[in-house]
């Protein structure tokens, strides 16, 4: 028999809750009053706004921390009354519960949906515990794909532009009054984080990731494909494998959008509405006198033959106007005048790790990008180009960390070429995720290719340490910094901001 997500009351247990994917499907889960617990290594803001929520939070994976689900009705009521009488939070072992009210008297001692990614494996001590014990457990893409079944749904896929995308689509229709419930793979400061919940009943708008193979679990009610290219060779053997993940996505699809732009998806899919930045190419939604500078975009837009109005744009580059039409085609199918479309548009402020500014100190601005394939690193920079000389900014400089051995190795000659926006770049090693180097490859071999293919000045130091200590005597007045990656890296921003303002 086939297992199914249970949202009718039975807890949820989330392994590695504190996952950007993770927790915005906990938060979702927890706000609709479900019974919600996780496990994470580490206390982040993410951990805390789960708590604040009601969910129950572990400091570490640990076997014993299923010993939750073995208490009697008895426990649980006690339980509820330290916490709503006495202001204690704490739990019998000394974790803090984070259940609210709701949720714990509807807790019982049903055995767990455990929840996990792709990243726990089977030798985690948790998950041993959870499938010794018998309990249900599902992968997230899972728990996504339940819910995007139980709401009027709108699922953003492709191998680059996803969180920016549906955050566009969820700011759109929250600025329209439609309510969405949002999540997405990124941090919005208009929803304050990755997740929230809307009307029951309406629309839901989530990031459909196809890194794991996932993609094919979920029957949107409009699908939306930004591009496919090879992005996750740990997964995909070739760009074939991910052609045959985004067929079957199209055909669960009621309706599917598809950007043009994007052989790949022009020659292997057939979507319903179709949208790109070239005129020439027919499609359903495209722009024309687009203009881009330091202050960002504006464009004409036409759905097929009509002129709809003026688009602006405050985050840059041509690939933010692509993933614009992406939401302006949902926004049309759903009914909504391109005036309360455009006025979202221009108001959108981006989502956290995507062209975000952490800083500006000294005349040098701090921007923090998750940018990790060629493509993206590529479209990102150029993106910044269009920033020199307004601003007071004259140089682009890249800092990127590689992210695992084996996207670094299949994609070395890509990578060798895609700095060229750059005035100066800096790499450092390679952030494994966890993979083991079967390619013997490392930082430094891409570091000389990009050097044997780049016109300006290449550096390489080896350690973040080295790395955050060269950045004070390398960067300038004038310079548009980015940290580029989907690793660690963005974590010394903070450090080479207040070392930049000492020295």
């Amino acid at each position: 028999m086939v297992k199914t997500v249970d949202f009718s009351g039975r807890p949820f247990h989330f392994i590695g809750i504190g996952g950007i994917g993770m927790s915005a499907l906990a938060y979702v889960l927890a706000k609709r009053q479900l019974p919600v617990s996780g496990s994470d290594l580490r206390s982040t803001h993410i951990t805390e706004r789960l708590q604040g929520v009601g969910a129950h939070i572990f400091s570490s994976q640990e076997a014993t921390n299923l010993e939750l689900f073995s208490d009697g009705p008895e426990q649980i009521l006690e339980t509820v009354s330290v916490a709503t009488n006495g202001n204690d939070l704490t739990h019998r072992k000394g974790h803090n519960t984070g259940f609210g009210n709701s949720n714990l008297l509807s807790f019982n001692k049903n055995l767990p949906q455990v929840i996990c990614s792709t990243a726990i494996g089977h030798n985690n001590s948790e998950y041993a515990a959870a499938k010794e014990k018998g309990c249900p457990i599902f992968h997230r893409s899972d728990v996504l794909a339940a819910l995007i079944r139980d709401y009027q749904s709108i699922a953003v896929a492709g191998t680059h532009g996803k969180t920016t995308t549906s955050s566009l689509i969820g700011y759109m229709l929250l600025k329209a009054g439609v309510d969405p419930t949002i999540i997405v793979g990124g941090e919005v400061d208009a929803w304050e984080g990755n997740a929230r919940i809307g009307a029951r009943g309406g629309y839901l708008v989530a990031e459909a990731d196809e890194s794991d193979g996932s993609l094919t679990k979920h029957y949107p009610n409009i699908g939306i494909v930004t591009n496919i290219e090879l992005d996750h060779p740990d997964h995909y053997q070739t760009l074939d494998d991910v052609v045959k993940t985004f067929q079957i996505f199209e055909t669960q699809c009621d309706i599917l959008i598809g950007c043009l732009d994007c052989e790949t998806v022009a020659t292997q899919l057939t979507p319903s509405i179709t949208y790109s930045l070239d005129s020439n190419k027919g499609a359903d939604y495209t722009v024309k006198q687009l203009l881009s500078d330091h202050n960002g975009t504006t464009a004409q837009v036409w759905e097929k033959d009509k002129y709809l109005g003026e688009m602006r744009l405050t985050i840059p580059g041509n690939h933010n106007v692509s993933n614009a039409l992406a939401a302006i085609a949902v926004g049309r199918k759903l009914g909504l005048e391109f005036s309360v479309i455009a006025d979202a548009l221009f108001t959108f402020e981006g989502a956290k790790r995507r062209f975000e500014q952490r800083g500006h100190c000294n005349g040098v601005t701090f921007i923090d990008d998750y940018a990790h394939h060629p493509s993206e690193i590529e479209a990102t920079l150029s993106a910044a180009r269009c920033k020199v000389d307004g601003n007071n900014i004259s140089r682009v400089v890249a800092i990127f960390q590689p992210h695992r051995y084996s996207r670094t190795a299949t994609f070395l000659k890509e990578f060798s070429v895609c700095f060229n926006y750059a005035d100066l770049v800096v790499l450092t090693d390679i952030y494994s995720a966890g993979e083991v180097n079967r390619h013997n490859i490392s930082g430094q071999d891409l570091a000389i290719a990009v050097q044997d293919n780049h016109h300006a000045q290449v550096i390489y130091e080896p350690s973040l340490k080295a790395l955050n200590e060269a950045l004070t005597s390398l960067l300038q007045p004038g310079d548009l910094v980015l940290f580029l990656g989907a690793g660690n890296l963005n974590q010394i921003i903070p450090q080479v901001i207040s070392q930049y303002q000492a020295a």
